[in-house]
């Protein structure tokens, strides 16, 4: 909008940085927008990563998946050092899962690389359910689908950077624990063991807990109990 000046200008100033600091009495000053990034950038020079590398076995298929996270160190030699994720790489024989993994995997490293608070990827991955229905790996515990686990392997990872608690069982549910393993050996019918439950204990007639997705929940005393994570209904 133009101004028509009718009078003879006598006095100016030039607006600097402490002349825009200054508030006049009775006006709101207005809040300064940051802007912030928290990108993770691969320094120069860096070649190499380290990392960790997770097998994924399936019984929905002969080929195993091979899971890579390599992590970068923020602020190297400072007391806020730290290991952070850094990519993520999905290798298996088998090319029918190719199209999809690829998108994946590199989605999932552009988060990392993003920087913040990435647990939420695993968190994500784990609520995601094979409508062909879900199946139980090695230990009795119940995948719903082949991305749920990688979301699993991401969940490991992450704990051992110190990113999330472990669902560490406190002491007195081991104890728990312990007290049922006994009372089912103690008993004076012997417990039948399923060959594919061989490895971890647990009777065949075991349903599968809610809380652990894992086929170790019995009824002792009138109430079911798990065996794997000591989840009670009765408290």
């Amino acid at each position: 909008m133009a101004v028509k000046i009718q009078s003879k200008i006598v006095n100016y100033k030039v607006v600097t940085a402490e002349l825009e600091t200054v508030v006049e009495p009775g006006v709101e000053k207005k809040p300064e927008v940051i802007h912030m990034t928290e990108e993770v950038k691969r320094p120069e020079g860096l070649e190499s990563l380290e990392g960790s590398t997770y097998k994924i076995r399936t019984p929905l298929d002969e080929h195993a998946l091979y899971v890579t996270i390599n992590d970068i160190v923020l602020n190297q030699g400072t007391e806020h050092e730290a290991r952070r994720p850094f990519e993520i790489f999905i290798n298996s024989k088998n090319m029918d899962h190719f199209q999809w993994i690829v998108a994946l995997t590199r989605v999932m490293s552009s988060v990392f690389r993003k920087g913040g608070d990435v647990t939420f990827l695993s968190e994500e991955l784990q609520a995601v359910f094979d409508p062909r229905g879900g199946y139980f790996r090695s230990g009795g515990k119940f995948m719903p689908s082949l991305v749920a686990e990688i979301g699993a392997v991401i969940e490991r990872h992450l704990i051992k950077l110190g990113m999330m608690q472990s669902d560490e069982l406190t002491p007195e549910e081991q104890e728990l624990i312990q007290m049922k393993h006994q009372q089912i050996a103690l008993a004076a019918t012997p417990v039948v063991v399923g060959a594919e439950d061989s490895d971890n204990n647990y009777p065949e007639s075991a349903t599968l807990c809610y809380k652990c997705n894992t086929k170790a929940m019995i009824l002792m005393d009138g109430c079911e109990t798990c065996l794997s994570c000591g989840n009670s209904k009765c408290g």
